[in-house]
């Protein structure tokens, strides 16, 4: 009896030992829930992934609006139909930051984005334009060399087809390890929006949470018509950087899109589930059709 207790013991601490654990795809560890639910950023609740479709992506609990990926953002605003057309992209280490390049293919990796932009040709509603998102997802959307030559390339095929771009902007600024090469893009960048200007076409910035840095220090305020979601995060520096700097108080919430909007930096704000029509009618408000 005792021996047969023994062997059984033996039997069960062997199957513990060598059961598989269930993998989860593009999951660094094996938390089930992670894998169902979504935890909002603002009040910790957990969403059912499965539901976030339905409510556009923005909490049912607080109405906190969370992040689009690329691709995501352009399902939802572009008809059916447009042409990815950003280059492709190869990893570089132009100024050797240390373990750069491991850094990207871990984002890569992570986000299921190759980098942190995606360019498309298509319509919104019938109406022909060139749409960029940037993708908060991959390297907090920053803008490095890629992105900013692909911004600029946006630019300059829609003036070879005569066509409007519209910008999606959700980043976390310039690139810190592209270092001098991220801060040029600000003024390359600037310059594709001038030129695109001066040849009377449309450029509509979409200012979603958060824009921040050279970004919003560059093409994502030059915008004809600048339009932002509710409650995003647009600014330049930190609260605490510029408190320091100016050694003043600030307003509350001084860096949300509403504060922005009634002091005249953007245009408008609009709820998520109006985008698309909101951005179709302006485009025809301009004359810009099939």
């Amino acid at each position: 009896m005792k021996d047969n207790f023994k062997k059984r013991k033996n039997l069960l601490n062997f199957i513990r030992k060598n059961r598989e654990k269930p993998q989860l795809e593009n999951k660094e560890d094996d938390n089930f829930n992670d894998h169902l639910f979504y935890k909002c950023p603002n009040c910790e609740k957990s969403i059912l992934k499965d539901n976030l479709a339905d409510t556009n992506w923005i909490c049912s609990s607080c109405g906190f609006y969370l992040p689009l990926n690329s691709k995501e953002r352009l399902d939802f605003v572009m008809d059916i139909g447009y042409e990815e057309i950003q280059g492709q992209v190869k990893y570089s280490n132009p100024l050797d930051f240390p373990n750069y390049i491991e850094k990207l293919e871990g984002n890569k990796k992570k986000s299921g984005q190759d980098e942190a932009i995606r360019v498309a040709l298509g319509k919104i509603k019938g109406s022909s334009c060139i749409v960029a998102v940037l993708d908060s997802s991959f390297l907090m959307g920053s803008m490095g060399t890629y992105v900013g030559e692909e911004v600029t390339k946006a630019f300059e095929k829609a003036m070879d087809l005569n066509l409007p771009v519209i910008i999606f902007s959700a980043s976390g600024g310039a690139r810190m390890q592209e270092g001098i090469l991220s801060l040029m893009q600000m003024a390359k960048t600037s310059n594709a929006v001038r030129q695109h200007s001066e040849k009377g076409l449309l450029y509509i910035s979409c200012l979603t949470n958060p824009t921040t840095g050279g970004v919003t220090a560059s093409f994502a305020s030059l915008g004809d018509v600048i339009i932002a979601e509710p409650k995003a995060l647009i600014g330049f520096a930190g609260p605490r950087v510029i408190k320091q700097t100016i050694k003043q108080d600030l307003p509350e919430g001084f860096q949300s899109s509403e504060f922005l909007m009634e002091h005249g930096f953007i245009d408008t704000i609009v709820e998520r589930k109006d985008l698309k029509e909101v951005l179709s009618i302006i485009l025809k408000i301009h004359g810009v059709e099939d």
